[in-house]
């Protein structure tokens, strides 16, 4: 029955509402204030991003797509914010793209346009992203979720990519990030059948940190998100380079870059201020230098 509903929201007819969802485009990022697929907040030192298309499912028109990467490029250039956190509804975090801007696509149409290219702007991201899942995270939700650095979960979370169903493959990034969260065993199987996995399968295999209460994941987020925010700057923005390099370079190339950038953060303040501390037995006080 969910991969009935899933497969219906996303191959559900086109609609005025659609239409507008697709011609809608920003330019620019900290000058947005308001938004109309998406909502924007602030709690403690954390941005928290809200996908708000609950009547289809939060399916990723281009309208949303083009405000998510405008309200996180906004967060990630706000010296106030040190983490983001990106969610969706109580039922659904997000069932995918929106299948009526794309059924009458050609290839060259795709080709020409480049596809998806927006969605390049979320890798560009330094600071920390986190996605907050509750209820359905299938296709581009799930793509979304996995564009994150942390993903948590609620345990009614389920993960999918169908788009098998529909006679194509993930496009934003789930053949190649799917395979590194879970193996690429588990990964084939779901992409070559559209099967889901529920959060606590996915905790098991890896493809998310945490699972709560679904009541509690963007609370359990936004903690998160003020914790990591807590910290040095300079160290986080390292830190989370650091990892991600892991993904894509060699061991030894990987381990270059970590000694550099530690070694780089001996030139902080920071650095400084963080030893001292520790030494006289007090919370550090940082300065982001």
């Amino acid at each position: 029955m969910a991969l009935r509903m899933a497969s219906r929201s996303l191959l559900r007819m086109r609609s005025p509402s659609a239409l507008a969802c697709g011609a809608r485009r920003f330019e620019g990022s900290s000058s947005i204030k308001e938004y109309e697929f998406i909502k924007v907040e602030t709690k403690g030192k954390t941005g928290v991003i809200t996908m708000d298309r609950a009547k289809t499912y939060n399916a990723l028109c281009n309208g949303m797509i083009v405000e998510l990467c405008t309200a996180v490029t906004a967060f990630d250039e706000d010296p106030a914010v040190g983490a983001i956190v990106i969610t969706g509804g109580d039922k659904v975090f997000a069932a995918g793209a929106d299948i009526t801007e794309m059924v009458g696509l050609s290839f060259s149409d795709c080709y020409n346009q480049d596809k998806f290219k927006d969605w390049a702007a979320l890798t560009r991201v330094r600071k920390p992203l986190i996605a907050a899942v509750n209820g359905y995270a299938l296709g581009g939700g799930c793509e979304l979720a996995m564009m994150c650095d942390i993903i948590l979960a609620g345990d009614d979370a389920k993960f999918g990519q169908p788009e098998i169903n529909l006679g194509v493959i993930p496009g934003w990034g789930g053949t190649q990030r799917l395979v590194r969260a879970v193996g690429k065993s588990k990964a084939m199987e779901m992409v070559l059948t559209g099967s889901m996995i529920d959060a606590k399968r996915a905790n098991w295999d890896g493809l998310v940190s945490r699972v709560v209460e679904p009541e509690k994941v963007v609370e359990t987020a936004v903690a998160l998100g003020n914790k990591i925010a807590s910290m040095s700057r300079p160290s986080v923005l390292m830190a989370k380079e650091a990892v991600n390099s892991a993904y894509e370079l060699t061991l030894t190339e990987g381990l270059h870059v970590e000694r550099r950038m530690f070694h780089s953060l001996f030139a902080t303040e920071d650095q400084k201020e963080g030893m001292a501390a520790f030494l006289e037995k007090r919370k550090p006080e940082w300065t982001h230098k």
